[in-house]
C-alpha cells in the first residue's frame, strides 16, 4: 500500500522526518488535556502522567543543553563508558572469533562454555561487577563488554566459516601463507559480518552503561533517568531516553561511515542489481 509514495533518494530524508513529526504530533494530541476526550483513561490527565508530554520533554532537553547546561558532565560519563565497552568488546570479540574459527579443536573444546555464557542473561552480572570493580566506571564498562562481545564474536566466527572453499584452495595453490590467508581472505570475508554486528553492538553498549548507572552511580544519563523515575517525572525520563537514542544513532552513523570507507571493494545493492 506504500507503493504510491515511491520516495526517491532526494526525498527519502523528508519522508523519514515526516514519520517522526507525525509520531510526535499524535503523541502531543493524545497527551494534551482537553484536545480529545479520554478513551483509555479515567481522565485526560492520566495519559500525560503515564506517557509524558512532548513539549515538556523537549523543554527538559533544551534546559539540559542550553538553559541550565547541566547534562554535559553526565552525558560525557555515559558516552565514555559506552565507547570503552564498544571498543573493548569489539576487539575481544574479533580476536576470539578469528582464533576459534581458525582452530577447530579449540572451538570444539570451548563450544559448550561459550554457548552457556551466551545463554546467560548477562544483565544479572551487573551486581557482581559492582562488587568486583566498585560503583565507578569499570563496572559499567565490564557489563557493556559482555553485551558487545558475543554479538561480535558469533558474527566473526560465522563470517570466517563462510569463506568459500574454492577461494581458499586457489589461494593455497598460489602459495599463500597462513598469514596471507588471514589478511587477504579470512578478514575481508568476515568484515561484512563484523560491521553488521557493530550496528547492533552500539545499542547494547549503551544498555550496559545505563543499566550499570541504574544499579549504582552518582553520574551519567542513566542516573538522571533513575532520579526522575523516583520523582515520577515521566517527562524527564522520556527526555533522557530521547538523548540516549539520539547519541546511539550518531554512533551508529559513525560505524556506517567506517563501513563505507573500509568496504569500498564490496558492491552496493543497487550496483549489484545493475550488474
Amino acid at each position: 500500500m506504500w507503493n504510491w509514495i515511491k520516495p526517491r533518494a532526494a526525498t527519502l530524508r523528508f519522508w523519514q522526518a515526516a514519520v517522526l513529526v507525525l509520531v510526535f504530533v499524535v503523541w502531543h494530541v493524545l497527551t494534551t488535556p482537553g484536545l480529545i476526550p479520554p478513551f483509555l483513561f479515567a481522565n485526560d490527565q492520566q495519559a500525560a502522567f503515564f506517557f509524558g508530554e512532548p513539549l515538556k520533554m523537549f523543554g527538559r532537553v533544551w534546559a539540559w543543553f542550553v538553559t541550565d547546561a547541566d547534562i554535559y558532565g553526565h552525558l560525557g560519563i555515559t558516552l565514555l563508558e559506552t565507547l570503552l565497552a564498544f571498543v573493548i568488546g569489539t576487539v575481544l570479540g574479533l580476536g576470539c572469533g578469528l582464533w576459534l574459527a581458525l582452530n577447530p579443536t579449540a572451538a570444539a573444546i570451548f563450544d559448550p562454555y561459550i554457548k552457556a555464557l551466551n545463554a546467560m542473561p548477562r544483565v544479572i552480572l551487573a551486581p557482581i561487577f559492582a562488587v568486583w570493580f566498585g560503583l565507578g566506571m569499570a563496572s559499567k564498562v565490564a557489563l557493556g563488554v559482555t553485551l558487545v562481545f558475543f554479538i561480535v564474536f558469533f558474527n566473526v566466527f560465522q563470517g570466517v566459516k563462510e569463506v568459500s572453499p574454492v577461494v581458499l584452495a586457489n589461494a593455497r595453490m598460489l602459495g599463500a601463507s597462513q598469514r596471507q590467508l588471514l589478511r587477504h581472505v579470512y578478514v575481508p570475508s568476515a568484515m561484512s559480518w563484523v560491521f553488521s554486528s557493530l550496528h547492533t553492538s552500539v545499542g547494547l553498549a549503551f544498555v550496559g552503561a545505563v543499566v550499570g548507572e541504574y544499579l549504582g552511580s552518582s553520574r551519567g544519563v542513566g542516573y538522571l533517568i533513575l532520579q526522575a523515575e523516583g520523582a515520577f517525572d515521566i517527562n524527564t525520563v522520556m527526555a533522557g531516553i530521547l538523548v540516549l537514542t539520539a547519541f546511539a544513532l550518531v554512533l551508529d552513523a559513525a560505524v556506517g561511515w567506517f563501513e563505507h570507507r573500509f568496504m569500498k571493494w564490496q558492491p552496493r545493492s543497487g550496483e549489484s542489481e545493475k550488474l
